[in-house]
């Protein structure tokens, strides 16, 4: 592809239309001294609109949480060294969860790179541990052509993060460059009909097969044909490092999440299979995972990924696929249907049937277990009010059993679960994805403590007129923290106590609706069941971003 030959242009002018050549017309950001020529220029542009937030680590994840909603890359301009610093955490959320972010940022001026002066750092080095790629632009004839090397790198699998400088003085110069949009490669391989054909020969005879599932499913699009294969070998589904709708809520077969934070857990799981499949996912991603493999010996493993890094990363597989989970899982499905023998049909039709069982009865006990606190009323109300035509960004962790259970996650594109293991990502994230998908409802939920790390998104909202609603679940502390040493205790034999006060969020109290109102959007507190019907028909009746904190 070719590009007519324009007139030389400042590099900073060049460049957003380099940006609007790979369809990132919304940079997401905060200004500062040594971006301000570019900034300049990007308020001058047509079609190319900035999203100013408050600090960093909210631009950060607005721009996560857009990416997500639209599946393709989003744009973050971050503040030389101090403001990729406030950044970082965020961008660690972006780079486990294979977000696509392409980040700049500025500096003062290669001409000034040996005088160690005021906010002078190595933004290269800071940015390496949280991304895929990152590079200094240091010639004005290379600013376009690695603008696309990075808009590439960010989409190829495994997508993630990427980092581009951009010295103020070399968006100075005049730029000839032609703009082009990005080439990425097309990763949608299928593997051949010999390795399709032994992980057939090794899955189809498998009493008790499993299958571990993460978010590159929802990537290729293969959600289908996952449920087509988990159903022909009737298989338990877990998910793993999963956080969007790799297979629906309500599929007999779906047995919800492995471990998050410890090994063991995982390993109750699945260390009876005798045949596992592994499909968009790398195992397993606890903080405190298992040494030694939580496989069965003997167990028959096969491992699907277009991430070859992933593959048999920590344990040992018996055939790992390169391969576009869509095109593999559809061609093994094939294959299945012609190998597997009636009696292992029956035994997968046997074992899908004591599931769709177990469903029925498990249904039926949550029905009578409704216990008629505030936020039960809420999510119940909610749930019954949108029919679940909604999109949820859930960062409520401790209280996000609850929340999927009246808010199903049931379609791709409907539900965004938090990951990385920091806090601070529910809110921005419904920002983001709220200015994604603008037509939707959508409803960030996030606990208290996490809330606090990036409130400042609500001013966002209000300033671009985003109508994204959130939902605080109030229990006054870190409660992910509270159930997490009671665990560390129970391994160590050391009696239980006291909760560590800094576990402890109650005082003083924080008024989240009142802080919600400061920021211009509209707040409301629930403190009783017969308050959270009301809450939710403020809350959608409400024009703009609206919070709603439910005391738990």
């Amino acid at each position: 592809m070719n590009a007519e030959a324009t007139p030389a242009s400042p590099g900073r002018e060049r460049l957003i239309e380099q940006f609007k050549a790979d369809g990132l017309n919304v940079m997401f950001g905060n200004p500062g001294t040594v971006e301000q020529g570019f900034l300049d220029a990007v308020d001058a542009a047509e079609d190319f609109t900035y999203v100013l937030a408050l600090q960093e680590t909210v631009a950060a994840g607005i721009a996560d949480g857009y990416a997500r909603a639209t599946g393709g890359a989003a744009l973050l301009q971050l503040h030389s060294g101090v403001g990729l610093g406030n950044g970082i955490g965020m961008l660690y959320q972006s780079l486990r969860g294979h977000t696509p972010l392409v980040v700049v940022a500025g500096d003062a001026g290669v001409r000034y790179d040996a005088m160690d002066a005021q906010m002078a750092s190595d933004l290269v080095a800071m940015a390496k541990p949280v991304t895929k790629y990152a590079t200094r632009v240091t010639d004005p004839r290379s600013v376009l052509r690695t603008i696309r090397r990075a808009v590439k790198i960010a989409l190829t699998p495994p997508r993630g993060p990427v980092f581009v400088a951009l010295p103020m003085d070399v968006l100075d110069e005049l730029n000839s460059e032609p703009v082009l949009p990005a080439t990425v490669p097309l990763t949608d391989v299928a593997p051949s009909p010999a390795s399709i054909g032994r992980a057939a020969e090794l899955l189809a005879p498998a009493e008790r097969p499993v299958l571990l599932v993460g978010d590159g499913v929802a990537l290729s699009g293969a959600q289908r044909e996952l449920a087509t294969v988990a159903e022909l070998l009737g298989a338990d589904v877990y998910e793993v490092d999963s956080s969007e709708v790799n297979i629906a809520a309500s599929h007999p077969l779906r047995r919800g999440q492995t471990g998050h934070m410890f090994g063991p857990h995982s390993k109750e799981l699945i260390g009876d299979a005798d045949g596992v499949l592994i499909v968009g996912t790398y195992v397993f991603p606890e903080v405190f995972p298992e040494l030694e493999s939580p496989f069965r010996p003997g167990a028959r493993i096969v491992h699907i990924d277009l991430n070859a890094y992933e593959i048999a990363k920590n344990h040992p597989v018996d055939l790992g696929l390169a391969a576009d989970p869509r095109q593999a899982l559809r061609a093994l499905a094939g294959v299945l249907e012609r190998r597997l023998t009636p009696q292992q049909r029956a035994a997968a039709a046997a074992r899908l049937d004591v599931r769709t069982r177990e469903r029925v009865r498990a249904a039926r006990a949550q029905g009578e277990a409704d216990d008629g606190t505030p936020m039960t009323v809420f999510l119940k109300t909610l749930a019954e009010r949108t029919g679940g035509d909604l999109i949820v960004f859930d960062e409520a962790l401790t209280t996000s059993p609850l929340v999927t259970r009246y808010l199903p996650a049931e379609r791709p594109g409907d539900y965004h679960l938090t990951r990385g293991g920091s806090l601070g990502v529910g809110f921005p994230g419904a920002v983001g994805a709220k200015l994604a998908r603008p037509e939707r409802l959508v409803v960030g939920f996030a606990g208290d403590g996490g809330s606090m790390y990036t409130y400042q998104a609500l001013w966002t909202a209000v300033r671009h007129g985003i109508d994204a609603k959130f939902v605080v679940c109030n229990n006054r502390k870190y409660r992910l923290l509270d159930d997490n040493i009671a665990q560390y205790w129970r391994e160590r034999e050391i009696p239980e106590h006291g909760f560590p006060g800094s576990f402890d969020l109650s005082h003083p109290e924080i008024d989240f609706a009142g802080l919600a109102r400061s920021l211009g959007a509209g707040g409301v507190r629930v403190e009783k069941p017969d308050e959270a019907a009301a809450a939710v028909n403020r809350m959608l009746a409400h024009p703009g971003p609206f919070l709603v904190d439910i005391q738990i």
